[in-house]
């Protein structure tokens, strides 16, 4: 393991198996995908990165106050509407994110096929959103969860989500990547993590367990803060991790 700077999916199941002193037959290839998956879940939640920021542009239905979420989007960090039908040149408004029963109570009854009474409907260029269910797999439009919008459009105005998504982690053949951005800005970090659950697989010892897990949390608040540190303002939390990380156990 000496000299490595990074870890590919190869050299990270190695270096599980190294670090626990467990062999290949408990630790089957199975196994270790599913502590790498779980680490690197929990990574992308504890701190976002704009590695995997994603815009998708679409534009609005007129009449209708819902869109789907773009596929695979790990959560929402803002919808920009553009007055226009044709294009979204210039300066954007951003909607504000409120409750699902705002949007119902703001809207009223529906025009088009979802509904009658026009006359109480409101419209016109939205204002705010909301996230609702439907959101099962994410592997499509169809499965991916709807976003509610206020007032209902009354034209087709023309909109760029902004997201994150889950990005494709460390696998063999077309299920994966041999490297990764946090398998290579984030090694030591995404170790610790599929250390963690190493460990809690195997049920002990508790000591092993704190340590890594201590590890892991020191290398997020230096991973984290050198995310924050690259951009203006952190304009999805107010300046912090997104989940509050403990201090490392002394």
């Amino acid at each position: 393991m000496s000299g490595l700077s990074n870890y590919s999916y190869t050299t990270l199941k190695q270096a599980i198996l190294d670090y626990t002193e467990v062999g290949s037959t408990v630790f089957t290839t199975t196994i270790l995908d599913g502590f790498i998956m779980s680490a690197e879940f929990r990574i992308n939640l504890d701190c976002p990165m704009d590695s995997d920021r994603i815009q998708a542009e679409a534009q609005f239905a007129t009449d209708f106050n819902t869109i789907t979420m773009p596929t695979k989007a790990l959560f929402i960090r803002g919808i920009e509407v553009y007055d226009s039908t044709a294009n979204t040149n210039g300066q954007g408004i951003w909607l504000e994110r409120r409750d699902q029963t705002f949007i119902s109570e703001y809207i009223g009854n529906l025009t088009g096929t979802s509904g009658g009474a026009a006359a109480q409907d409101v419209t016109g260029l939205p204002k705010y959103y909301s996230m609702f269910g439907g959101a099962t797999t994410g592997a499509d439009t169809a499965t991916s969860g709807a976003i509610y919008v206020a007032p209902t459009p009354n034209a087709n105005y023309k909109y760029i989500i902004h997201y994150n998504a889950m990005p494709v982690g460390l696998g063999s053949g077309g299920d994966g990547n041999s490297n990764t951005y946090i398998s290579n800005y984030f090694p030591q970090g995404l170790l610790y993590a599929c250390l963690v659950e190493a460990y809690g697989f195997l049920k002990g010892p508790t000591d092993m367990l704190t340590l890594y897990e201590g590890k892991y949390k020191t290398e997020l608040q230096k991973f984290a803060a050198m995310q924050l540190g690259r951009r203006r303002r952190d304009d999805y939390t107010d300046g912090t991790i997104r989940i509050p990380i403990e201090s490392a156990p002394q």
